[in-house]
């Protein structure tokens, strides 16, 4: 499997006396566009010994420079592959008027260094801040190859990883302090954890943290072997977490090399329920809380496989990678990442998408 390339969108807009983001995913939609994203750009596996970098594009329409590279910032090694990236501050901090998005959190999938950029002083040149080494990630953590960043209410940074410092499986999440980016420990407590990591999402109003699993780092970091399908190589569940206690409750199974990836809670805070794509399966599953306070989930979309001559299994999937909802919960959007398109689904009934949209 190869790393997918992420938007990372610097937005214009906010109360600045409130502290960073917006109060609403619904007061996100109505502010100002963005006028510069950031995209990861990765070098590794292409046979060319350059450092993966960060690009900063010109999104507004009325620049003479739109949609152009303005900035290149690479990173000081090789072989990182950057991969999610997140802020130091978000709407998780709305309301603390201390707090401010003017770092960006870079994981390497596959170094486990993890670089901080700072973006405040000039967002369309932003600068090397801070490099986490892998070793403080191996010893104060015993995990590594992380990968999704999420910035936190209370202030810290929690980055997920797929494994343990040797590349076997592991589920897990790394703490950041907000403000000197020093790693403070694990996240998760008690014994048991999950075989796999990947992606998260938490939803405090239902004290409920949801991650997903991708496939053993060792295995897949050097791309797709069809020998790894059907030897439990791939992740297949959906794994719950106490958000309070911090404590690994549940297990959802989605079915054997179903691979989940991206899982996206609904925007609304008091909603108990979102989807997550499952790439090798080519499969959105909808997971919600049942009237007995556990978790389940269901199948609502499949994308059929397709017969491609000179592919190295029978069919091809749709092999399905980002997914986002809109702010507004209406729609829910994925890649198809192998057939080359781009779904819009109409999510008013969660329980029966309807396709609405395709590129």
């Amino acid at each position: 499997l190869l790393s997918h390339l992420c938007l990372f969108l610097l937005t214009a807009g906010g109360c600045g006396a409130c502290g960073p983001g917006f109060a609403s995913p619904l007061d996100a939609m109505k502010g100002p566009r963005e006028e510069i994203v950031y995209v990861p750009c990765i070098y590794r596996n292409t046979g060319r010994k350059k450092p993966d970098f960060l690009a900063t594009v010109d999104v507004n329409p009325k620049s003479p420079l739109y949609c152009q590279v303005i900035h290149r910032l690479p990173m000081p090694n090789l072989g990182d592959e950057l991969h999610h990236s997140g802020w130091n501050a978000c709407s998780s901090c709305f309301g603390d008027p201390t707090k401010k998005r003017n770092r960006l959190i870079l994981p390497g999938l596959i170094s486990s260094r993890i670089y901080v950029v700072e973006v405040g002083t000039d967002p369309r040149a932003p600068r090397l801040f801070k490099v986490v080494n892998p070793e403080d990630v191996f010893w104060k953590c015993n995990l590594g190859h992380p990968h999704t960043s999420h910035c936190l209410g209370s202030g810290e940074i929690m980055i997920s990883a797929l494994g343990d410092p040797a590349g076997n499986g592991k589920g897990g999440f790394i703490l950041l302090d907000g403000e000197t980016f020093e790693i403070k420990g694990n996240w998760e407590k008690g014994d048991e954890v999950p075989p796999m990591g990947y992606d998260f999402w938490y939803q405090p109003r239902h004290n409920v943290l949801i991650s997903t699993e991708w496939g053993i780092p060792k295995c897949l970091g050097y791309g797709f072997d069809p020998n790894d399908l059907k030897k439990g190589r791939y992740g297949r569940r959906l794994n719950v977490w106490d958000w309070s206690t911090h404590a690994y409750v549940q297990a959802i199974d989605l079915g054997e090399d179903a691979a989940p990836l991206e899982i996206r809670f609904l925007h609304n805070p008091d909603a108990a329920e979102g989807f997550v794509g499952c790439t090798i399966s080519s499969a959105i599953h909808r997971f919600y809380k049942t009237e007995r306070g556990d978790w389940a989930a269901e199948k609502v979309i499949q994308v059929p496989s397709k017969k491609v001559e000179g592919w190295l299994l029978p069919e091809m999937p749709g092999f399905i990678t980002d997914i986002l909802i809109s702010l507004d919960d209406r729609f829910l959007y994925f890649s198809n990442w192998l057939h080359g398109d781009i779904r819009q689904y109409d999510i008013s009934n969660t329980r029966q998408p309807k396709l609405v949209g395709q590129v």
